[in-house]
Protein backbone atom coordinates (compact mmCIF):
# COMPACT_ATOMS: atom_id res chain seq x y z
CA UNK A 1 0.00 0.00 0.00
CA UNK A 2 2.59 2.39 0.82
CA UNK A 3 4.86 1.51 -2.47
CA UNK A 4 1.81 2.45 -4.37
CA UNK A 5 1.19 5.67 -2.63
CA UNK A 6 4.78 6.54 -3.22
CA UNK A 7 4.63 5.79 -6.89
CA UNK A 8 1.92 7.49 -7.68
CA UNK A 9 3.12 10.25 -5.67
CA UNK A 10 6.65 10.51 -7.32
CA UNK A 11 4.51 10.27 -10.68
CA UNK A 12 2.24 13.04 -9.68
CA UNK A 13 5.80 15.23 -8.98
CA UNK A 14 6.90 14.15 -12.30
CA UNK A 15 4.34 15.29 -14.27
CA UNK A 16 3.85 18.49 -12.37
CA UNK A 17 7.60 19.02 -13.50
CA UNK A 18 7.33 18.11 -16.66
CA UNK A 19 4.27 20.61 -16.92
CA UNK A 20 6.65 23.49 -15.51
CA UNK A 21 8.97 22.90 -17.77
CA UNK A 22 7.20 22.58 -20.91
CA UNK A 23 5.37 26.38 -19.30
CA UNK A 24 8.96 28.21 -18.85
CA UNK A 25 10.34 26.62 -22.29
CA UNK A 26 6.28 28.58 -23.92
CA UNK A 27 8.16 31.54 -22.39
CA UNK A 28 11.19 31.52 -23.10
CA UNK A 29 10.02 30.84 -27.43
CA UNK A 30 7.84 33.79 -27.04
CA UNK A 31 10.51 36.30 -25.28
CA UNK A 32 12.98 34.75 -28.11
CA UNK A 33 10.25 35.91 -30.74
CA UNK A 34 10.16 39.47 -28.98
CA UNK A 35 13.67 39.56 -28.93
CA UNK A 36 14.04 38.96 -33.26
CA UNK A 37 10.90 40.88 -33.76
CA UNK A 38 12.75 43.81 -31.94
CA UNK A 39 16.26 43.44 -33.81
CA UNK A 40 14.15 43.44 -37.11
CA UNK A 41 11.49 46.19 -36.54
CA UNK A 42 14.42 48.30 -34.83
CA UNK A 43 16.34 48.05 -38.26
CA UNK A 44 13.67 48.92 -40.02
CA UNK A 45 12.23 51.93 -38.64
CA UNK A 46 14.58 52.73 -35.74
CA UNK A 47 11.74 52.06 -32.76
CA UNK A 48 13.30 51.35 -29.07
CA UNK A 49 13.12 48.81 -27.35
CA UNK A 50 10.48 49.95 -25.16
CA UNK A 51 7.73 50.57 -27.75
CA UNK A 52 8.45 46.78 -29.25
CA UNK A 53 7.97 45.43 -25.37
CA UNK A 54 4.79 46.66 -24.98
CA UNK A 55 3.10 46.17 -28.65
CA UNK A 56 4.07 42.47 -27.65
CA UNK A 57 3.33 41.62 -24.69
CA UNK A 58 -0.29 41.27 -24.54
CA UNK A 59 0.85 38.22 -26.97
CA UNK A 60 2.75 36.53 -24.09
CA UNK A 61 0.43 35.47 -21.44
CA UNK A 62 -0.48 35.80 -17.98
CA UNK A 63 2.98 34.19 -17.12
CA UNK A 64 5.20 36.64 -19.28
CA UNK A 65 3.59 39.29 -17.92
CA UNK A 66 3.83 38.60 -14.54
CA UNK A 67 7.82 37.85 -15.71
CA UNK A 68 7.72 41.03 -16.90
CA UNK A 69 6.25 42.87 -13.81
CA UNK A 70 8.51 41.44 -11.50
CA UNK A 71 11.56 42.72 -14.01
CA UNK A 72 9.97 46.32 -13.13
CA UNK A 73 9.91 45.71 -9.50
CA UNK A 74 13.53 44.76 -10.01
CA UNK A 75 14.46 48.05 -11.71
CA UNK A 76 14.06 49.94 -8.13
CA UNK A 77 17.58 50.72 -7.11
CA UNK A 78 19.03 50.96 -10.38
CA UNK A 79 20.55 54.00 -12.31
CA UNK A 80 18.45 55.43 -14.29
CA UNK A 81 18.85 57.83 -17.65
CA UNK A 82 17.59 61.34 -17.32
CA UNK A 83 16.37 62.85 -20.30
CA UNK A 84 13.71 65.77 -22.00
CA UNK A 85 10.59 65.15 -22.70
CA UNK A 86 10.26 66.91 -26.42
CA UNK A 87 6.72 66.24 -27.13
CA UNK A 88 3.75 63.93 -25.88
CA UNK A 89 2.50 61.74 -28.73
CA UNK A 90 -0.82 60.61 -26.98
CA UNK A 91 -1.21 58.78 -23.58
CA UNK A 92 0.66 56.06 -23.91
CA UNK A 93 3.84 57.01 -26.21
CA UNK A 94 6.18 60.48 -26.03
CA UNK A 95 8.87 61.68 -27.99
CA UNK A 96 11.92 62.01 -25.44
CA UNK A 97 15.78 63.12 -26.10
CA UNK A 98 19.00 62.79 -23.86
CA UNK A 99 22.26 64.38 -23.50
CA UNK A 100 24.33 61.89 -25.37
CA UNK A 101 22.00 60.21 -28.04
CA UNK A 102 19.44 61.36 -30.86
CA UNK A 103 15.46 61.75 -29.80
CA UNK A 104 13.30 58.71 -28.96
CA UNK A 105 9.82 56.93 -29.40
CA UNK A 106 9.03 55.38 -26.07
CA UNK A 107 6.57 54.35 -24.41
CA UNK A 108 4.82 55.80 -21.29
CA UNK A 109 5.10 53.22 -17.94
CA UNK A 110 1.07 52.94 -16.69
CA UNK A 111 2.29 54.10 -13.37
CA UNK A 112 3.69 57.27 -14.08
CA UNK A 113 1.57 60.16 -13.34
CA UNK A 114 0.71 62.21 -16.28
CA UNK A 115 -0.07 65.72 -14.91
CA UNK A 116 3.14 66.13 -14.47
CA UNK A 117 4.82 65.20 -17.43
CA UNK A 118 4.45 68.51 -19.28
CA UNK A 119 6.80 69.40 -22.37
CA UNK A 120 10.76 70.08 -21.47
CA UNK A 121 10.20 68.13 -17.88
CA UNK A 122 12.97 65.79 -17.02
CA UNK A 123 12.20 62.82 -17.20
CA UNK A 124 13.34 59.11 -16.02
CA UNK A 125 14.02 56.84 -18.55
CA UNK A 126 15.02 52.81 -18.09
CA UNK A 127 18.21 51.88 -18.53
CA UNK A 128 17.65 49.24 -21.20
CA UNK A 129 13.76 49.97 -22.40
CA UNK A 130 13.75 54.14 -22.29
CA UNK A 131 10.57 54.03 -21.33
CA UNK A 132 9.38 56.78 -19.40
CA UNK A 133 9.57 55.57 -15.61
CA UNK A 134 9.08 58.58 -13.20
CA UNK A 135 9.09 62.35 -13.79
CA UNK A 136 11.94 64.07 -11.90
CA UNK A 137 10.98 67.51 -9.65
CA UNK A 138 11.97 70.77 -11.31
CA UNK A 139 15.14 71.75 -9.79
CA UNK A 140 16.95 74.65 -10.47
CA UNK A 141 20.45 74.09 -12.41
CA UNK A 142 23.35 74.77 -9.61
CA UNK A 143 24.78 77.10 -12.09
CA UNK A 144 22.31 79.46 -12.07
CA UNK A 145 22.44 79.96 -7.76
CA UNK A 146 25.93 80.59 -8.75
CA UNK A 147 24.97 83.74 -11.03
CA UNK A 148 22.45 85.22 -7.78
CA UNK A 149 24.24 87.45 -5.72
CA UNK A 150 23.44 86.61 -2.50
CA UNK A 151 24.46 90.43 -1.16
CA UNK A 152 23.49 93.36 -3.18
CA UNK A 153 26.67 95.17 -4.96
CA UNK A 154 28.76 97.64 -3.14
CA UNK A 155 28.98 100.31 -6.10
CA UNK A 156 26.91 103.34 -6.21
CA UNK A 157 26.57 106.11 -8.58
CA UNK A 158 29.22 108.19 -6.91
CA UNK A 159 31.94 105.46 -8.00
CA UNK A 160 31.57 106.74 -11.67
CA UNK A 161 33.09 109.43 -12.60
CA UNK A 162 31.56 111.47 -15.23
CA UNK A 163 28.40 109.32 -17.38
CA UNK A 164 26.03 112.20 -16.18
CA UNK A 165 23.69 110.88 -19.47
CA UNK A 166 24.11 107.45 -19.26
CA UNK A 167 22.99 107.14 -15.53
CA UNK A 168 20.04 109.54 -16.17
CA UNK A 169 19.09 107.29 -19.43
CA UNK A 170 19.69 103.93 -16.84
CA UNK A 171 17.67 105.75 -14.57
CA UNK A 172 14.45 105.87 -16.19
CA UNK A 173 14.90 102.82 -18.14
CA UNK A 174 15.46 100.85 -14.84
CA UNK A 175 15.29 102.03 -11.78
CA UNK A 176 12.25 104.37 -11.52
CA UNK A 177 10.40 101.38 -13.01
CA UNK A 178 10.73 98.87 -10.24
CA UNK A 179 10.81 101.73 -7.54
CA UNK A 180 8.22 103.56 -8.74
CA UNK A 181 5.91 101.93 -11.76
CA UNK A 182 3.12 103.99 -10.96
CA UNK A 183 4.66 106.96 -12.36
CA UNK A 184 4.57 104.79 -15.77
CA UNK A 185 0.72 103.99 -15.30
CA UNK A 186 -0.48 107.72 -14.37
CA UNK A 187 1.50 108.72 -18.38
CA UNK A 188 -0.33 105.91 -19.63
CA UNK A 189 3.27 104.30 -21.11
CA UNK A 190 5.07 101.44 -20.70
CA UNK A 191 8.39 101.04 -19.34
CA UNK A 192 11.13 99.47 -21.34
CA UNK A 193 11.68 95.68 -20.72
CA UNK A 194 15.73 95.72 -21.49
CA UNK A 195 18.16 98.07 -22.21
CA UNK A 196 22.08 97.50 -24.09
CA UNK A 197 24.97 99.34 -22.59
CA UNK A 198 27.72 99.52 -25.60
CA UNK A 199 30.86 100.99 -26.12
CA UNK A 200 34.90 100.20 -25.56
CA UNK A 201 35.94 97.99 -23.03
CA UNK A 202 36.58 99.34 -19.62
CA UNK A 203 34.09 102.56 -19.98
CA UNK A 204 32.06 101.75 -16.95
CA UNK A 205 29.70 99.53 -18.54
CA UNK A 206 29.39 96.59 -15.55
CA UNK A 207 30.06 99.16 -13.15
CA UNK A 208 26.77 101.26 -13.66
CA UNK A 209 24.91 98.07 -13.96
CA UNK A 210 26.15 97.12 -10.53
CA UNK A 211 25.10 101.23 -8.93
CA UNK A 212 21.64 100.17 -10.43
CA UNK A 213 21.49 96.89 -8.82
CA UNK A 214 22.77 98.51 -5.10
CA UNK A 215 20.24 101.77 -5.73
CA UNK A 216 16.81 99.66 -5.96
CA UNK A 217 18.20 96.84 -3.70
CA UNK A 218 16.63 94.32 -6.28
CA UNK A 219 18.25 90.99 -6.54
CA UNK A 220 21.06 90.84 -8.93
CA UNK A 221 21.84 87.95 -11.49
CA UNK A 222 25.07 88.42 -13.42
CA UNK A 223 25.78 86.12 -16.32
CA UNK A 224 28.02 86.30 -18.85
CA UNK A 225 27.08 85.30 -22.22
CA UNK A 226 30.11 82.68 -22.41
CA UNK A 227 28.42 80.53 -19.57
CA UNK A 228 25.31 80.17 -21.93
CA UNK A 229 26.85 78.34 -24.45
CA UNK A 230 26.87 74.39 -22.73
CA UNK A 231 28.33 71.42 -24.48
CA UNK A 232 25.13 69.21 -24.64
CA UNK A 233 22.74 69.84 -26.83
CA UNK A 234 19.58 71.96 -25.34
CA UNK A 235 21.41 72.29 -22.06
CA UNK A 236 21.83 76.45 -23.41
CA UNK A 237 18.40 77.34 -24.05
CA UNK A 238 17.21 75.10 -20.73
CA UNK A 239 19.69 77.61 -18.52
CA UNK A 240 18.00 80.50 -20.18
CA UNK A 241 14.63 79.76 -19.06
CA UNK A 242 15.86 78.75 -15.77
CA UNK A 243 17.51 81.78 -15.59
CA UNK A 244 14.40 83.92 -15.99
CA UNK A 245 12.33 81.73 -13.89
CA UNK A 246 14.84 82.07 -11.18
CA UNK A 247 14.62 86.03 -11.93
CA UNK A 248 10.25 85.67 -11.56
CA UNK A 249 10.33 84.08 -8.18
CA UNK A 250 13.12 86.88 -6.86
CA UNK A 251 11.49 89.97 -8.32
CA UNK A 252 12.53 92.49 -8.21
CA UNK A 253 15.13 91.34 -10.04
CA UNK A 254 17.94 92.70 -12.64
CA UNK A 255 19.59 90.24 -15.17
CA UNK A 256 22.41 91.55 -16.40
CA UNK A 257 24.28 89.68 -19.58
CA UNK A 258 27.86 90.38 -20.13
CA UNK A 259 29.40 89.92 -23.19
CA UNK A 260 25.91 89.15 -25.34
CA UNK A 261 27.95 89.01 -28.15
CA UNK A 262 28.78 85.51 -27.41
CA UNK A 263 25.51 83.93 -27.98
CA UNK A 264 23.77 87.46 -29.88
CA UNK A 265 26.00 87.14 -33.32
CA UNK A 266 24.03 87.27 -36.55
CA UNK A 267 22.90 84.28 -37.76
CA UNK A 268 23.88 82.53 -40.71
CA UNK A 269 23.53 79.06 -42.15
CA UNK A 270 26.00 76.64 -40.19
CA UNK A 271 26.94 72.90 -40.80
CA UNK A 272 28.75 73.34 -37.55
CA UNK A 273 26.83 71.78 -34.27
CA UNK A 274 28.35 74.17 -32.17
CA UNK A 275 26.98 77.31 -34.27
CA UNK A 276 23.46 75.75 -34.34
CA UNK A 277 23.45 75.55 -30.80
CA UNK A 278 24.81 79.11 -29.99
CA UNK A 279 21.73 79.98 -32.31
CA UNK A 280 19.11 77.97 -30.16
CA UNK A 281 20.24 79.62 -27.33
CA UNK A 282 19.85 83.08 -28.67
CA UNK A 283 16.26 82.10 -30.07
CA UNK A 284 15.16 81.13 -26.57
CA UNK A 285 16.55 84.15 -25.11
CA UNK A 286 14.42 85.81 -27.87
CA UNK A 287 11.65 83.95 -26.43
CA UNK A 288 12.36 84.79 -22.98
CA UNK A 289 11.91 88.66 -23.73
CA UNK A 290 9.08 87.62 -25.64
CA UNK A 291 7.07 86.20 -22.52
CA UNK A 292 7.31 88.53 -19.82
CA UNK A 293 5.57 91.96 -19.83
CA UNK A 294 7.30 95.14 -19.51
CA UNK A 295 5.68 95.99 -16.05
CA UNK A 296 6.92 93.26 -14.15
CA UNK A 297 9.48 93.51 -11.78
CA UNK A 298 12.28 91.52 -14.58
CA UNK A 299 14.23 94.26 -15.90
CA UNK A 300 17.16 92.94 -18.81
CA UNK A 301 20.74 94.80 -18.59
CA UNK A 302 22.81 93.85 -21.64
CA UNK A 303 26.33 94.78 -22.44
CA UNK A 304 28.60 94.46 -25.51
CA UNK A 305 31.41 96.11 -26.88
CA UNK A 306 30.51 94.82 -30.40
CA UNK A 307 26.71 95.63 -31.03
CA UNK A 308 27.41 96.42 -34.78
CA UNK A 309 27.85 92.57 -34.60
CA UNK A 310 24.47 91.62 -32.80
CA UNK A 311 21.53 90.08 -34.89
CA UNK A 312 19.15 92.90 -35.18
CA UNK A 313 16.11 90.62 -33.83
CA UNK A 314 17.65 91.04 -30.63
CA UNK A 315 17.76 94.40 -30.13
CA UNK A 316 14.93 95.54 -31.81
CA UNK A 317 12.21 97.82 -29.90
CA UNK A 318 9.78 95.72 -27.80
CA UNK A 319 12.87 93.60 -26.63
CA UNK A 320 15.81 96.17 -26.01
CA UNK A 321 14.07 99.49 -26.38
CA UNK A 322 17.19 101.31 -25.34
CA UNK A 323 20.72 101.64 -26.51
CA UNK A 324 22.96 103.36 -24.21
CA UNK A 325 26.27 104.58 -25.45
CA UNK A 326 29.12 104.70 -23.44
CA UNK A 327 32.15 106.52 -24.93
CA UNK A 328 36.06 107.08 -24.13
CA UNK A 329 35.89 110.02 -21.32
CA UNK A 330 36.78 113.20 -22.40
CA UNK A 331 38.83 115.91 -20.00
CA UNK A 332 36.13 116.48 -17.31
CA UNK A 333 34.94 112.78 -16.84
CA UNK A 334 38.61 111.80 -17.01
CA UNK A 335 39.44 114.19 -14.03
CA UNK A 336 36.69 113.04 -12.07
CA UNK A 337 37.94 109.35 -12.77
CA UNK A 338 41.28 110.17 -11.36
CA UNK A 339 39.75 112.18 -8.21
CA UNK A 340 37.96 109.07 -7.45
CA UNK A 341 40.56 106.81 -7.27
CA UNK A 342 42.68 108.87 -5.90
CA UNK A 343 40.90 109.65 -3.58
CA UNK A 344 42.15 107.43 -0.89
CA UNK A 345 46.07 107.84 -1.67
CA UNK A 346 48.67 109.45 0.11
CA UNK A 347 49.93 112.00 -2.62
CA UNK A 348 53.18 114.09 -2.63
CA UNK A 349 52.44 118.00 -3.32
CA UNK A 350 54.27 117.27 -7.38
CA UNK A 351 51.61 115.43 -8.38
CA UNK A 352 49.72 116.95 -10.72
CA UNK A 353 47.26 115.51 -13.09
CA UNK A 354 46.98 118.10 -16.18
CA UNK A 355 49.43 116.43 -17.51
CA UNK A 356 48.02 112.86 -17.50
CA UNK A 357 44.55 114.50 -18.37
CA UNK A 358 45.69 117.00 -21.14
CA UNK A 359 47.08 113.89 -23.04
CA UNK A 360 45.99 112.95 -26.18
CA UNK A 361 46.00 108.84 -24.88
CA UNK A 362 42.72 106.71 -25.57
CA UNK A 363 42.73 106.37 -21.81
CA UNK A 364 39.59 104.54 -20.49
CA UNK A 365 38.10 104.64 -17.38
CA UNK A 366 39.64 100.96 -16.41
CA UNK A 367 42.83 102.37 -17.61
CA UNK A 368 43.02 105.57 -15.12
CA UNK A 369 41.70 102.73 -12.26
CA UNK A 370 45.16 100.59 -13.51
CA UNK A 371 46.85 103.86 -13.72
CA UNK A 372 46.49 104.76 -9.46
CA UNK A 373 47.20 101.03 -8.53
CA UNK A 374 50.57 100.58 -10.52
CA UNK A 375 51.79 104.38 -9.01
CA UNK A 376 50.95 102.98 -5.68
CA UNK A 377 52.26 99.71 -5.75
CA UNK A 378 55.73 101.67 -6.91
CA UNK A 379 56.13 103.68 -4.43
CA UNK A 380 55.43 100.76 -1.68
CA UNK A 381 58.79 99.19 -3.95
CA UNK A 382 60.49 101.88 -3.42
CA UNK A 383 59.32 101.88 0.63
CA UNK A 384 57.58 105.41 0.54
CA UNK A 385 54.29 105.77 1.78
CA UNK A 386 53.67 108.87 -0.57
CA UNK A 387 52.94 108.64 -4.44
CA UNK A 388 54.94 111.06 -6.66
CA UNK A 389 54.58 112.44 -9.97
CA UNK A 390 57.07 110.47 -11.16
CA UNK A 391 54.75 107.42 -10.23
CA UNK A 392 52.11 108.19 -12.06
CA UNK A 393 54.31 108.87 -15.85
CA UNK A 394 55.78 104.94 -15.00
CA UNK A 395 52.21 103.58 -14.26
CA UNK A 396 51.18 105.30 -17.80
CA UNK A 397 53.81 104.24 -19.64
CA UNK A 398 53.36 100.34 -18.28
CA UNK A 399 49.80 100.53 -18.82
CA UNK A 400 49.74 102.00 -22.22
CA UNK A 401 52.50 99.66 -23.37
CA UNK A 402 50.68 96.69 -22.22
CA UNK A 403 47.56 97.86 -23.76
CA UNK A 404 49.25 98.67 -27.21
CA UNK A 405 52.13 96.11 -27.62
CA UNK A 406 51.82 93.35 -24.65
CA UNK A 407 48.47 92.12 -27.07
CA UNK A 408 48.19 91.66 -30.48
CA UNK A 409 45.74 93.63 -32.21
CA UNK A 410 42.61 91.73 -33.01
CA UNK A 411 42.74 89.21 -29.66
CA UNK A 412 39.81 90.86 -28.26
CA UNK A 413 37.75 90.72 -31.30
Amino acid sequence: MEEEFLKNSNAAIAAKAAKRQDKEEDVDHEVNKVDALRGRHSLVSGFTDSVIELSFRPTLGSTLGSTLGSTLGSTEGTPMTVGNLEEIIDESHAIVSTAHGPDYYVAIMSFVDREQLEPNSSVLLHHRLHAVVGVMAEDVDPMVNVMKLEKAPQETYADVGGLDKQIQEIKESVELPLSHPEYYEEMGIKPPKGIILYGPPGTGKTLLAKAVANQTSATFLRVVGSELIQKYLGDGPKLVRQLFRVAEEHAPTIVFIDEIDAIGTKRYDSNSGGEREIQRTMLELLNQLDGFDSKSDVKVIMATNRIESLDPALIRPGRIDRKIEFPLPDEQTKRRIFNIHSKRMTLSDDVNFDELIMAKDDLSGADIKAMCTEAGLMALRMRRMKVTAEDFRKSKENVLYRKKEGTHEGLYL
